[in-house]
Order: C-alpha cells, then structure tokens, then sequence
C-alpha cells in the first residue's frame, strides 16, 4: 500500500469530498495509505512540499503561479473550490462595508487568494490600497477566534463559520464572490517528478476523490455528518453547509481547474507585479490535466 502525505491548508467545507472519501474508505480501495494534516498556513505548506515532506497539498495556487516564472517546479492536477465560499463577517458595531475603512481584515497569509480579494473589495468600495488594513493571522477557525476576542475586526468566513458567527450577532457584510465570482482557490497540487514517479498513486487518489464529490451529491446528508465532526459544528449547520455547497457550485464537477479561474488568479497576481507584466496567461503552465484525465 503506497503512503501519501497530503497538505490542507484549513479546516473547511471544500475540503468535504477529501474528507469523505477518507471516511468511506476510498483511499483504501486504490491501494493509498493518505495521510491529511492541516496546516492552517500556506507559507508552511509550500515549505513541506519543497523539502518533499509533503507528497500532495490541497491549498491555495497563488505562490504556485508566482513561482511558476521563476522555475517553479509544482503543477495543479485538480481542483476542490473554483470560487471562494466566503462571507464578509465583520465586529456587530460595523453595518456597512464602507466602515472597513481604517478596520483590521484577517486573511490567512500575505499571498494567497483572500489577501487580494480584500483589495478587490478596497477596490469595488472606491477605496486605494491599503485604506483596509490586511492582518495574516491564520485560517477560518483562527480568523473566528480572533474576531470574538476584537483583535481583528473583520474576516472572510466560509460557512458554516458564516453562519454561526450571524447568530451570535456579527455583522454579514455579504459574499466575497459579488467581487470576485470566479477564482481557482483550492486546487490538488503536487512535484511533477514526484507524480511521474507514482502515476498510479495519484491517478487513484484522484479517482477516490471524485468519488467523494460523487457521494457528497449523492448522500448529502452522511457527508453533513462528517462534516460535524470535521468542522466542530452542528447538524443543523453541516447540512446548510453542503446544501450551500452544492447549490453555489463551489466544488466543480469531476474536479477540473477551470480557465477562468486560473485566469483570475493570473490577472490578479499580474495586477499585483507578482507575475512579470509581459507574460500572457497560458493554463499549460500551471496546470498538468493528464492525471484527472486517466481518473475517468
């Protein structure tokens, strides 16, 4: 049985095909012995991943991207979330996104996906950069923690964090994805040697985690109860939460990166002077779909 690492960068609802097929044994019948670990930070994923500690990492592309005109050697196989699942969740004294102005905004790391989307939203608010003052603090558990002890103000929040933070009165200032509806988030990424090496590996463990979506969509409500444990949340919550999940699209079917997502994720980094200004996007550069592709 071939052993594989795997990264994830937080505790949340995209992650419900991984955990599923986790739960129901889908590794297993390919032959894997996975092993998942939450990192709660991106920089520390990349880390793991270079020293090969980490065989695969199911996180944020952005410093893959970057990293990519530089002689990055990581290339994206698949994709969980292809827009953000994020509410604006903010202190109950600040009712309008306006407000933000001059506030604390928690993100996970100075670069990955959230971090440029709240300078999207300074954008869209008429705001230049910087007047909402980007904090990396950690994930969507941390990012709740903080806001209930006031050391940040506002925060992206994935349900069902979303949720639980409006019934104990934090203001939501609407979904992230009204600013930003298309953006590859959450993408299944690995070492291109390391998956020439153990094609078989990854094909399968592309193959159990397909059918983890296919389960989730199939028996919401057994996922939802992974979920509670998964998540630390309710019933109630881990349904809303798939039901959400499902209904918004969040996960794209048979895991394909999409190219407008992949895009977004370039402009925004290009926007950024993060990706040189000269290069245009091309998917083949980040993106390696023959692995998905021997999955069907």
């Amino acid at each position: 049985m071939a052993t594989i690492n795997v990264a994830l960068v937080s505790r949340t609802v995209y992650y419900a095909p991984v955990w599923t097929a986790e739960r129901n044994g889908y590794f297993k019948d390919e032959g894997l012995d996975v092993h998942l670990e939450v990192f709660d930070n991106a920089e520390k994923i990349n880390a793991a991943m270079q020293t090969g500690t980490m065989q695969i990492a199911i996180a944020s592309v952005e410093a893959l991207v970057v990293d990519s005109f530089k002689g990055g050697k990581f290339r994206i196989v698949a994709s969980v979330a292809q827009r953000p699942p994020h509410f604006i969740i903010a202190q109950p004294e600040i009712k309008t996104l306006q407000e933000l102005r001059g506030k604390r905004f928690g993100v996970l790391s100075m670069h990955e996906g959230t971090t440029y989307f709240v300078q999207d939203l300074e954008k869209s608010l008429g705001m230049k950069r910087g007047d909402i003052i980007i904090d990396a603090v950690g994930g969507a558990p941390t990012r709740w923690r903080l806001l209930r002890e006031k050391k940040i103000d506002a925060g992206l929040q994935p349900f069902p964090l979303s949720y639980e933070s409006e019934e104990a009165g934090y203001s939501n200032l609407g979904p992230i994805s009204t600013v930003v509806p298309d953006y590859e988030f959450t993408a299944v990424f690995l070492d291109p040697a390391w998956g020439e090496a153990n094609r078989p590996a990854v094909t399968g463990f592309l193959r159990a985690l397909r059918r983890g979506q296919d389960e989730m969509k199939a028996r919401p409500n057994d996922t939802a109860a992974i979920l509670v444990k998964e998540l630390n949340t309710t019933e109630a919550y881990a349904r809303r939460s798939v039901a959400d999940a499902l209904a918004f699209k969040l996960m794209p079917d048979g895991l394909a990166a999409s190219d407008a997502g992949m895009r977004r994720v370039f402009d925004t980094l290009q926007r950024a002077g993060l990706v040189p200004a000269d290069q245009r996007f091309d998917m083949k550069r980040f993106v390696d779909p023959s692995y998905l592709a021997a999955a069907q």
